[in-house]
């Protein structure tokens, strides 16, 4: 299972971003939890200094923008060797 984190006070790009990695995660068939994280010293602790940022277990992916469900679909794609 994926562990999917927003990052982001809430704002329309953190909101927007938590869409797409949600449709993105279900289009690909991926079993996921998906959080939101609003508490700034949680996101500090990632070292993400611009939100909205998406983190795929435990690594940030992207920080700074809300990619499209298909940027994202490539970014939740399993790799290979792994699940």
């Amino acid at each position: 299972m994926k562990k999917i984190q927003v990052l982001g006070a809430g704002c329309p790009k953190c909101r927007k971003l938590a869409e797409n990695a949600e449709a993105a995660a279900k289009a690909l068939g991926t079993a996921y939890e998906i959080a939101k994280v609003i508490d700034i010293d949680e996101i500090l602790a990632f070292g993400v200094m611009t939100t909205p940022a998406l983190v795929v277990d435990g690594e940030v992916v992207v920080a700074g923008r809300a990619p499209s469900v298909d940027e994202l679909k490539v970014m939740l794609a399993p790799s290979k060797g792994r699940e």
